[in-house]
C-alpha cells in the first residue's frame, strides 16, 4: 500500500496474504509496533547522477587541474562526484587515426580511484587556439573559415573554425565519434558527454568565433551524428542550440531524441541578465538530470555579476539541476564560497529522508513481516536512477540474516518540491520559494527467509538495487559503512508450528 499526498492505493508485494497482514495503524491493537522518525543530520550526498563538477580541463589545458598536484583530488571539496574533462579536438587524434588517449585517462583515473565519474566535452573551435579541429581535416579538404575574435570572419583571423556542414569535416568527426563511443559509451565511469562538435568552445554558438548564422537543422545534424555512436551513456544539449536560425527546432530535437539539457556559463551578466533558460529546463529535468555551468567565477566575481552567490542557488533550484560546475580554481572557489556550497548541496540533485518507519516489536518465523516507509525528497529533482527500499536484519556479529525488499516502492517515482520561478530579478532568500518536501508512504509485508532463525535481530533500511545492494547514501546516522542505516531491534520468535514441534 502506498500512500502519496493525500491519496491511498493498493499495491501488491508478491505474495498472498498481504492484506491479511497488513500494517495496524490505529488504535489500541497497534502496541506492537514500533515507529522511528529518522532525522536528517544534514550530511552532504556523493550519488549517482548529481553532485558538483570539477572542470579539470576547461578547454585551455591549463585550467583548471593544473596547479593541482597528481596526489590533490580535493577531496575536501563536499559533494564533488564529477571531473569534467573539455578538450579540443586535436589533443586528442592529432594525426588521423592515431588517438592520445592519454590526455582523458591520465586525470581520469585519478578521480575515478576515488569513486568518482568523468564527464567529457570534445570542441571542434576555440578562440585561444587556431586548430581546435585537428589541422589535417582541413588539410583533407574540409572548408572553413579564418576569424578574429569580436570581429568574425576575416581573411587574417588568427583562429580557424569548420564549416559545420561541410561533408569532409562531418566524415572525420564521425570517424572520430565512433572511436570515442568505443571507449567511453556504455561505461559507468562516465556520467555525460555533451555534443560539443557546435560553435565555438563547444557552445552551440558562433556568437564568439565566425558568427555564421546556422540553422537549426545544422544542429541536430550535430546531435544526430552523436546518437548514432552513444546508445547508452547520456548526452547533454546546449541551451544554446538556440541561438541558431529556428533554435527552438533544435532544442525540441534534443528533448525528443533523449538528451538532457545544459546552460553554459551563466551569471557572465548582471542581474537581470544573470541566466536566461530556466523555462526551457522544466520540459528536461522532469526526465533528466539538468546540468549548469557559471561563469569563470572569477571574471564574474571581479565583474560584479556574482554578487554573494545567491544567484547561482536561485539558479540551480529553479533549473532543478543535478549538477553544477566548479569553474574555476576550485581550493580558491571553496575558500571564497563555503557558506554557498553548504547550501547548494542541501538542494541539489535528489535527497531521500526517511521520515517515519514503522516496524513490529515481535516477528514470527515462516509469517511475512509487515513494514512502511515514509520518504521525502528534499531536492530539487528526481532520483533519475531510482532504487527500492530493503530492510536488513544483521546478527549480534553484524552477519546478514535477512534482507527483505519491496521492488513495488521505487523512489524514482517521490515527488519533487515545487520552485518558484522568479529569475534572477528576484531579491530576497530564493529558499523561500521552494515548495515543501512531499511525503510518499509505502507498505508492504515481505517474506521471511526459511532458514531465518528465532533470535534477536538489528534492523537497516537502505535504498538500492531489486535485490538488496544499497546504492543510494542518505543523510542519516547509524550507517554501516555500506549504506545501510541502522533503524532498530526486532524481536523474531518461533511460529506456532514450530511451537508444536511439527
Amino acid at each position: 500500500m502506498v500512500t502519496s499526498n493525500g491519496g491511498r492505493f493498493l499495491l501488491w508485494a508478491g505474495f498472498v496474504g498481504v492484506m491479511a497482514c497488513g500494517l495496524r495503524t490505529q488504535g489500541a491493537d497497534n502496541q506492537n509496533w514500533q515507529v522511528i522518525h529518522p532525522a536528517d543530520n544534514g550530511a552532504v550526498l556523493e550519488n549517482p547522477g548529481m553532485g558538483w563538477v570539477l572542470h579539470y580541463y576547461d578547454n585551455v589545458p591549463a585550467n583548471y587541474g593544473s596547479r593541482l598536484e597528481p596526489s590533490d583530488t580535493v577531496d575536501e571539496f563536499p559533494g564533488l562526484t564529477v571531473v569534467y574533462l573539455r578538450i579540443p579536438w586535436s589533443y586528442l587524434e592529432p594525426a588521423e587515426g592515431q588517438y592520445c588517449w592519454s590526455v582523458l585517462d591520465t586525470p581520469a583515473q585519478r578521480w575515478i580511484s576515488r569513486g568518482k565519474k568523468i564527464a567529457l566535452r570534445i570542441s571542434c573551435s576555440e578562440s585561444w587556439t587556431r586548430y581546435a579541429t585537428p589541422e589535417w581535416v582541413e588539410k583533407a579538404g574540409a572548408k572553413g573559415y579564418n576569424f578574429r575574435v569580436g570581429q568574425g570572419v576575416t581573411e587574417d583571423g588568427p583562429f580557424w573554425e569548420p564549416d559545420y556542414n561541410d561533408p569532409v569535416f562531418l566524415e572525420k568527426l564521425d570517424h572520430f565519434l565512433a572511436a570515442l563511443a568505443a571507449r567511453y559509451d556504455g561505461n559507468p565511469e562516465v556520467a555525460f558527454i555533451d555534443v560539443g562538435s557546435f560553435g565555438v568552445w563547444g557552445e552551440g554558438h558562433t556568437f564568439s568565433s565566425t558568427r555564421i548564422k546556422y540553422p537549426a537543422e545544422t544542429v541536430i545534424r550535430h546531435i544526430d551524428l552523436y546518437r548514432k555512436h552513444f546508445k547508452h551513456t547520456l548526452l547533454a544539449a546546449n541551451d544554446d542550440f538556440v541561438m541558431t536560425e529556428n533554435g527552438e527546432l533544435a532544442i525540441a530535437h534534443a528533448l525528443q531524441s533523449g538528451l538532457t539539457l545544459r546552460d553554459d556559463s551563466i551569471l557572465v551578466q548582471k542581474r537581470p541578465n544573470s541566466y536566461f533558460h530556466a523555462g526551457m529546463a522544466q520540459d528536461f529535468w522532469p526526465r533528466w538530470p539538468v546540468i549548469l555551468e557559471s561563469e569563470h567565477y572569477g571574471p564574474s566575481r571581479d565583474r560584479g555579476a556574482w554578487e554573494d552567490g545567491t544567484l547561482y542557488l536561485r539558479a540551480m533550484l529553479e533549473y532543478h539541476a543535478s549538477y553544477v560546475s566548479i569553474h574555476w580554481w576550485p581550493h580558491e572557489f571553496l575558500q571564497e564560497n563555503r557558506t554557498l556550497v553548504d547550501r547548494m548541496n542541501r538542494y541539489l540533485g535528489y535527497r531521500l529522508v526517511p521520515t517515519e518507519v514503522r516496524l513490529p516489536q515481535t516477528g514470527t518465523v515462516r509469517k511475512p513481516l509487515s513494514w512502511s516507509v515514509t520518504f521525502e525528497n528534499r531536492g530539487v529533482a528526481p532520483c533519475y536512477c531510482g532504487g527500492f527500499p530493503a530492510l536488513t536484519l544483521k546478527d549480534a556479529q553484524g552477519g546478514i540474516v535477512a534482507v527483505l525488499v519491496n521492488t513495488q516502492a521505487n523512489v524514482r517515482d517521490l515527488k519533487v518540491r515545487d520552485v518558484a520561478i522568479k529569475g534572477p530579478k528576484a531579491e530576497g532568500d530564493p529558499e523561500a520559494d521552494l515548495g515543501p518536501p512531499i511525503p510518499t508512504t509505502w507498505e508492504t509485508a515481505s517474506c521471511l527467509p526459511f532458514q531465518l532463525r528465532p533470535g534477536r535481530y538489528r534492523v537497516f533500511l537502505s535504498v538500492g538495487t531489486m535485490t538488496g545492494t544499497p546504492q543510494i547514501a542518505m543523510p542519516l546516522d547509524g550507517d554501516d559503512g555500506q549504506r545501510r542505516y541502522f533503524l532498530a531491534e526486532v524481536e523474531i520468535t518461533s511460529d506456532a508450528e514450530r511451537s508444536e514441534g511439527k
